[in-house]
């Protein structure tokens, strides 16, 4: 029987509940992705990331419940929570070795900064299937890895009740919806039902989309960011031209041993 200790950790929130909860698998060496991928589908969280230590940096893989994906952030702060508080990491840096190159961690206090590629993204034209599965026309459409769907208003963005199944009609891997905030500079939210995740609670990678975007429109790099699911998310933000940061607190739920 293989044992593998299991991390529950909530990501971009300060407490319990909050945040979007990731699993994390550390493993000392690499196992079969299949067997990943029914580890995933079981833990039938947004994501679980597994990594292995090789010395000088870790290598990174991240799993939705349906698909192997290439770039994650919440799990990638929920995985660099674990490697600081759990796997006698001396420093306040870490370097992950993933399917989208190299990503950083650096730990100031209770906030975990990641440093991201872009996801640069080109105007396109109205798409009326998305229309009709969000419900409400936007008034700028982009087009990266996702779609980017810009809104007026944060009233706009909470009024959004989605259509999964015409969601999964796209030829995307999700949907970001976004408008300015109330409070912060800006709010989302992020839909990838083709990936298995009808509504993600808080999507780092999203923010590689929308960082650059932001920060153009409001004519400024450092920017204040809010998720506007159900158990929410605060993300702290710099655009920094090819790459971006996303900063945010974790809190541990769970550990526990999966037995297979």
């Amino acid at each position: 029987m293989m044992e593998i200790t299991l991390y529950q950790i909530d990501a971009f929130t300060g407490h319990v509940f909050g945040g979007n909860p990731a699993a994390v698998c550390p493993l000392e060496e690499w196992i079969d992705a299949g067997l990943m991928q029914k580890i995933a589908g079981e833990n039938n969280l947004s994501e679980t990331a597994f990594f292995v230590n090789m010395g000088n940096r870790y290598e990174i893989r991240w799993f939705t419940p349906a698909v192997e994906i290439d770039l994650a952030g919440h799990p990638t702060l929920a995985a660099a929570f674990v490697i600081f508080n759990y796997c006698n990491h001396s420093s306040d840096k870490i370097s992950f070795s993933s399917k989208s190159g190299e990503l950083t961690v650096t730990r100031e206090g209770d906030l975990l900064k990641m440093n991201f590629p872009v996801l640069r993204t080109a105007e396109v034209a109205a798409n009326e299937t998305l229309i009709r599965a969000l419900g409400l026309a936007p008034s700028e459409l982009y087009l990266s890895r996702d779609y980017l769907a810009v809104y007026k208003s944060q009233k706009d963005i909470l009024s959004i009740d989605p259509d999964f199944g015409l969601l999964r009609k796209l030829d995307c891997m999700a949907v970001i919806v976004t408008a300015p905030g109330d409070k912060v500079d800006f709010v989302s939210r992020c839909f990838a039902p083709s990936v298995g995740i009808d509504e993600d609670p808080v999507t780092g990678s999203a923010h590689s989309t929308l960082i650059p975007y932001w920060a153009q429109r409001l004519k400024k790099d450092t920017l204040h960011a809010y998720q506007l699911s159900k158990r929410g998310g605060e993300l702290f933000c710099k655009n920094l031209g090819e790459r971006v940061e996303i900063g945010g607190k974790a809190v541990p739920f769970m550990k526990g041993t999966i037995l297979i």
